[in-house]
């Protein structure tokens, strides 16, 4: 792990992976950082900071590791075909892909309650799109290099669209707003079109 400058007010944390990531995350929490795929942004002075990386042993730390939660999907995304197509597959090869593996939140980002997913089927890879849209509805299930996601809410996004799910991944009226966080287990259902 290599600890890098990030202005005059940030250390970053570079990390071999997203599991050395994770297990810095959780060894450094009352910092509150914030953790992104490999590495961990902690805020402070810089020289205290180093002094309390250099001091953290994280070899027997434990990282949460979550819980398991089911996303029910209707796979009728506008960009179905073009994935599927990219990938040499049919679409109900892409959809039987995408449901057969857990994927794990690897950290969260881009917008409250937008979890990246990590771990599932590298045979699913694809590009963003050239053209990002200008509106995405909450609820739209992509894909992005090795990467699967929800919106939240509504937003541009460059993710290619494969479906859709009623599922709130944010609300502020739960005591905790976020449905899933660094270390879930998520699990795709196929709601054979049904809502």
């Amino acid at each position: 792990m290599r600890v890098l400058p990030c202005g005059d007010r940030a250390v970053l944390l570079d990390c071999a992976d997203a599991d050395e990531a994770r297990h810095w995350h959780a060894a450094l929490a009352d910092h509150r950082p914030v953790l992104g795929a490999t590495t961990v942004l902690l805020r402070g002075r810089p020289a205290d900071l180093r002094a309390t990386v250099a001091a953290t042993d994280v070899s027997e730390v434990e990282v949460h590791e979550g819980r398991d939660v089911e996303i029910r999907v209707v796979y009728d995304g506008p960009d179905l075909a073009a994935v599927a197509a990219h990938c040499g597959l049919p679409a109900e090869e892409v959809v039987r892909r995408h449901t057969a593996t857990a994927w794990t939140v690897g950290f969260a980002g881009f917008a409250p309650g937008f979890a990246y997913l990590t771990g599932g089927d590298p045979s699913l890879e694809v590009p963003r799109l050239g053209r990002p849209r200008p509106r995405v509805e909450a609820g739209s299930v992509g894909l992005a290099g090795r990467f699967s996601g929800v919106y939240p809410r509504p937003s541009p996004g460059g993710w290619q669209l494969i479906g859709r799910t009623d599922a709130t991944l944010w609300d502020l009226g739960r005591e905790d707003p976020a449905l899933l966080h660094p270390g879930d287990r998520v699990r795709f259902v196929d709601t054979g079109g049904l809502p």
